[in-house]
Order: structure tokens, then C-alpha cells, then sequence
């Protein structure tokens, strides 16, 4: 993979931010595994231990864009240290609280910080590496926040039920302190815009919009299903609760080969990469409605949709550095917007339509969200407002003598 800064430091340097990803989707989620060790322990309710996490997308969801706004004019190093710093700081806070309200203002901390982290983690990844690499580049970076939910919250859930779950929050907190000293050391000190990557490549306002759509569309209908996918495997499909951590597990190895597929392809042509996840999507849904009681079916289904959501998350930093109408960290900071509200959304439309429709209805409003999605990204060549320049345009040919 040809680096701009060497090799050996800028593989470094790609491992360390791809943990970095790693452990801020970890934290994101861990208060779910850990939800009866944690209301224990403050003396709160289940339901008001979940709001740590709904309180934790919303605050990303709200303030990505003012955050980055307020802070595209620091060098990237700059940034991505004081947001390690951050989360190291918030996490280790979390680990130490003694009541439910300093837990929250640790989270809501650490949430701050995850706001501006995607809108600094990826072109900073990007300008390591030389324009071809960068599509795989991506694909490692992006292949840390796949394996937080393979391997991430299962083990701090695990750490957690051994040695309570504070624990759980300090090795958290730890990993991400390892994590700082390696950037701090080896991060180059690049001023604000004078990278490739503070731009587009190929800036379009037209398509930039329609990522925007089509990505909150396909993120809300993939977690309106997904978001009960535990009773639907085992009150449709016939499976035991036993099976259910087997079956995810299958889900996200599925997830982690989507991500490492999108780093073969999207190089190549990232529209239709994107296409065809969305589309594989689509059929992922389609069959957990129409046929999710056949096991082998639903097997099928989830793989599917794993490889298919997490394709598409991470085919969002290479198809922003090319579309960016502006710069890049604001177009990131509307991507992840866009990501993080349709978790929300999809969750929120979930639980509603659940009395009514059934664990079914899900799975259908999620595949018509889907069908929405594909319109979308189909329709984006159609909307885009980019005019070939003099320099897209070939060479006049010389008059040939008569």
C-alpha cells in the first residue's frame, strides 16, 4: 500500500486509527451488554440505563455538524489528539462515577467527542496514503468500527460480568490512551487545508445530496429490522436463545468481509459499489419478511444484511472525499449525521409499528425504506450538477491537410 509518510510509520499510524474506531463504536454500545450489572450497581431502571446509549446517538446526531464547523480550522493531528485526549479522559470518568448523572455527563463527554472524530478520522487516514491506496486504506479504518460489534462490546460484556463493569469502561480507556501516545508520536503536522483531502476530488453538490438521502434511507430501514432481530429469530425462525449469539456472530463476520470488499471495489466505481450493497440490502430484507420462518432462509437474510450495512457505512468516506462540494470535513460531518439519524429513526420506527405490524412488519418497512434507498442512489447520476472543466475535456485533434 504506497504511503506518504513511509510505510512502516503509516502502517502504524493506519493500525492505531483503526482501533481508534474500534474502540469509539465499542464505547458507543457497551452500556447494552452491561445494562443489568450497571442499573444494579447506580440503583436505576433498565429502561434508564438504555438511555445512556439513545442519549449518546442523539448528542452525535445533533452536533456533529455545529462541532465541525466550529473546528475545521485546526491541523488534523492537532484534532485528533485533543479528541483521544477526550474520550481517554470521559471514558475513564465513566469507569469512575458513583451516581447515574455523572455516568450520563461522562457519556454525553464522550459523544462529543465521536461528533467531530469521523469528520477528522477519515481524511486524516486518507492523506497518509497516495490517491490508489487510499480505497483500501479506508477499508482497514472502516474495518475497526465493524469489529467493535463482532468483537468489541461481546468482550467488554464478558470483562464486565468477571470484573464488574467498571472494568470494562477503564480497559476502554486504556486501549484508547495507547491509541493517543501512537498518534501523538507519529501523526504528521499538516495545516488546516493544505491537504488533497480537505476537498473532493470530483466535487458535486448534486450527488453529495443524494449520499445524504440515500444513506439515512438505507440506515433507517436496515435498523428497523435489525433493531429486533433477537425475537424475530426466535419467535418467526423457531430458533432457541442460545443460537442467537452464533447467529450475530455469523452476521458481523459477514459485516467485516463486506468491509474488505468495498476496499477491492469502491476504487473502481464507487457508485455502483454502493448500488449493489443497497440492492443486496434490499433482497437481505425482502426475504426476512417473506420467508424469515425458513432457518436456512434467515441465515442467509442476516449474512446478507450484515455484509450489505456494513458495506455501505464504510463506502461513505471514500464516496465523500470524491463528491465533497465543499470541504470534506463538513461533507463527513453531514454523512455521519445522516448515519447516525437513521440508527435512531430506525430504531424509533421499529418500536412503533412492532404492536401493530409484528416482528414482520419490521423487516417489510425496512425493505421499502430500502427500495426508497436504491431509487435514490439510481437517481444520482441524473442529479448531478459537475460540468466537465477544460481540463476533463480531450485535446483538440489537428486538422488533418485536405
Amino acid at each position: 500500500m504506497p504511503a506518504r509518510v513511509g510505510d512502516t510509520r503509516a502502517t502504524i499510524l493506519l493500525a492505531a486509527l483503526s482501533l481508534s474506531t474500534f474502540v469509539y463504536v465499542t464505547t458507543e454500545t457497551l452500556p447494552i451488554g452491561l445494562l443489568p450489572l450497571i442499573s444494579a450497581d447506580l440503583g436505576r431502571s433498565v429502561p434508564a440505563i438504555g438511555m445512556l446509549v439513545t442519549v449518546y446517538g442523539l448528542t452525535v446526531v445533533l452536533c456533529s455538524i455545529p462541532i465541525t464547523k466550529v473546528t475545521q480550522r485546526l491541523p488534523r493531528r492537532l484534532a485528533l489528539c485533543g479528541l483521544l485526549a477526550v474520550f481517554v479522559l470521559a471514558t475513564a470518568a465513566s469507569a469512575l462515577a458513583d451516581s447515574y448523572w455523572l455516568l450520563m455527563a461522562a457519556r454525553i463527554a464522550t459523544a462529543l467527542s465521536q461528533a467531530l472524530f469521523w469528520s477528522v478520522v477519515t481524511p486524516a487516514t486518507a492523506a497518509l496514503f497516495r490517491p490508489a491506496a487510499r480505497p483500501r486504506a479506508l477499508a482497514v479504518l472502516y474495518a475497526g468500527s465493524s469489529l467493535a460489534a463482532l468483537a468489541g462490546v461481546p468482550a467488554g460484556t464478558w470483562l464486565g460480568q468477571q470484573a464488574g463493569w467498571r472494568a470494562a469502561f477503564l480497559a476502554v480507556s486504556v486501549v484508547g490512551l495507547l491509541i493517543l501516545v501512537t498518534v501523538l508520536a507519529l501523526m504528521p503536522t499538516t495545516p488546516a487545508g493544505a491537504s488533497d483531502t480537505d476537498r473532493g476530488s470530483a466535487p458535486d453538490a448534486g450527488r453529495y445530496v443524494a449520499l445524504l438521502v440515500y444513506t439515512a434511507l438505507a440506515t433507517t430501514g436496515a435498523f428497523a429490522a435489525f433493531t429486533y432481530i433477537s425475537p424475530f429469530l426466535t419467535d418467526v425462525s423457531g430458533f432457541s436463545e442460545a443460537a442467537v449469539g452464533p447467529l450475530l456472530l455469523v452476521r458481523g463476520l459477514a459485516g467485516l468481509a463486506g468491509v474488505f470488499l468495498v476496499g477491492l471495489c469502491i476504487g473502481r466505481n464507487g457508485w455502483l459499489t454502493v448500488t449493489v450493497l443497497i440492492g443486496v440490502q434490499l433482497v437481505a430484507l425482502t426475504l426476512q419478511w417473506s420467508l424469515g420462518a425458513s432457518q436456512i432462509v434467515i441465515v442467509v437474510a442476516i449474512a446478507l444484511g450484515g455484509l450489505a450495512l456494513a458495506g455501505i457505512s464504510s463506502s461513505l468516506g471514500v464516496r465523500v472525499l470524491e463528491t465533497a462540494p465543499g470541504g470534506s470535513d463538513m461533507a463527513l460531518a453531514g454523512t455521519s449525521t445522516a448515519f447516525n439519524l437513521g440508527i435512531t429513526a430506525g430504531a424509533l420506527l421499529g418500536g412503533v409499528l412492532l404492536p401493530g405490524a409484528g416482528l414482520r412488519g419490521t423487516a417489510l418497512a425496512g425493505a421499502g425504506l430500502t427500495l426508497l434507498a436504491l431509487v435514490a442512489v439510481l437517481m444520482e447520476p441524473l442529479v448531478s450538477t459537475r460540468r466537465r472543466t477544460a481540463a476533463d475535456r480531450p485535446e483538440p485533434r489537428e486538422a488533418v491537410p485536405s
